[in-house]
């Protein structure tokens, strides 16, 4: 049997989607940033162009002599999830994928021609049969949705700005690139995500998955409704400086929080898209041609706009309240700020010199 065929079945009954587009599954920010780059003329010529200059060639070689390549004869189990996985979205050629020592749960996939999959043994020891389903599956929708040219693109640049952040300002436009990635991989981590749940069609295993990957393999001290109520805590809680402080917080990292990550797949396979996808209603790859880059941005917008709207965050819900024409601006940043009863403008100094003493949490 050849690496591309999909004669394996399933290991239990799953439902597959022939043909199914990565829109299907992609956050709505994710997918409008993917279509724009897929539609700009020649815009996959020059990238190529570019990314001859990455060492994918020495990458492979490494993962070749340095890892533990999945097949038939090795990690069998995982492999036979991989082609399911591959199965289920439709993926005709199975990627590469290899098993690297490291203590750390992490999984990856890389690559500019050919999407490679990475998992490691921490990740590995860590997870049971049901919730290692889904993180391939995760991985295996990043390679559908082409994020592993992208993701190859931070991994180097990240890398490089390590190497020139001795120059003065050698790497502020470096950094700002590797920021915007990282913006849009924290997008596409949710997409995947939601793949993930495509393949394994077990909300409990995903769930169970996040879980060890914030808190270890045990169960047993953990429980799934707790876990998604520290994400609505973390939401909610504090005041406009805690606020600022999450997004200083996510900035450096490539994913999302995971209890974030939690909540927000919750929530898409409670959703009517979710369900449409399992009754079998999905885009086809067959009409990714005719996808209107306006109509993905405008949905995307939309996306943002419902956010905003119903978010509890204290930064969005000041952003909501502005967007309405609910009050002036400068005042209500200065009573969020200070702790202040949003009064009138006549008793904004009592509310500014009386700030220290204790309005709204003190962030640590």
């Amino acid at each position: 049997m050849t690496e591309s065929s999909h004669e394996t079945m399933p290991s239990r009954q799953r439902k597959r989607f022939p043909g199914i587009s990565s829109r299907a599954y992609e956050h709505p920010a994710d997918r409008s940033a993917l279509v724009a780059l897929r539609k700009l003329t020649g815009f996959d010529t020059v990238f190529k162009a570019l990314s001859g200059l990455l060492p994918e060639r020495s990458l492979r070689l490494l993962f070749l002599s340095d890892s533990v390549r999945v097949s038939d004869e090795q990690f069998a189990h995982l492999n036979s999830m991989l082609r399911d996985a591959c199965y289920i979205l439709d993926l005709e050629k199975v990627p590469a994928m290899y098993v690297a020592q490291d203590p750390r749960p992490n999984a990856m996939c890389i690559g500019l021609d050919e999407p490679i999959i990475v998992v490691t043994t921490g990740l590995v020891e860590l997870l049971d049969e049901e919730e290692m389903r889904a993180v391939v599956g995760h991985e295996v929708g990043h390679a559908l949705s082409g994020h592993s040219v992208y993701r190859t693109i931070l991994l180097f640049l990240t890398n490089l700005a390590l190497k020139v952040a001795w120059i003065p300002l050698g790497n502020v436009a470096i950094m700002a690139i590797v920021t915007a990635l990282r913006e849009w991989f924290r997008k596409s981590e949710l997409s995947a995500d939601r793949a993930g749940l495509l393949v394994g069609q077990d909300l409990q295993s995903s769930m169970r998955g996040l879980m060890k990957i914030a808190g270890g393999n045990h169960l047993h001290e953990m429980n799934v409704d707790a876990f998604l109520r520290q994400a609505e805590e973390y939401e909610a809680g504090g005041d406009l400086r805690d606020s600022v402080l999450k997004i200083l917080n996510v900035l450096p990292r490539s994913h999302p929080f995971t209890t974030v990550r939690a909540a927000e797949l919750k929530k898409w396979a409670e959703s009517r898209d979710y369900q449409r996808i399992m009754d079998g209603h999905y885009p086809r790859r067959s009409e990714d041609g005719e996808t209107s880059v306006t109509d993905s941005i405008r949905e995307s917008a939309s996306h943002y706009a419902e956010t905003v709207r119903t978010s509890k965050d204290p930064l969005m819900k000041l952003v909501g309240d502005i967007a309405g024409g609910a009050g002036d601006l400068g005042g209500r940043l200065r009573d969020k700020f200070t702790g202040g009863n949003g009064g009138s403008g006549n008793g904004s100094g009592g509310n500014s010199s009386g700030s220290g003493g204790g309005g709204g949490k003190d962030p640590s």
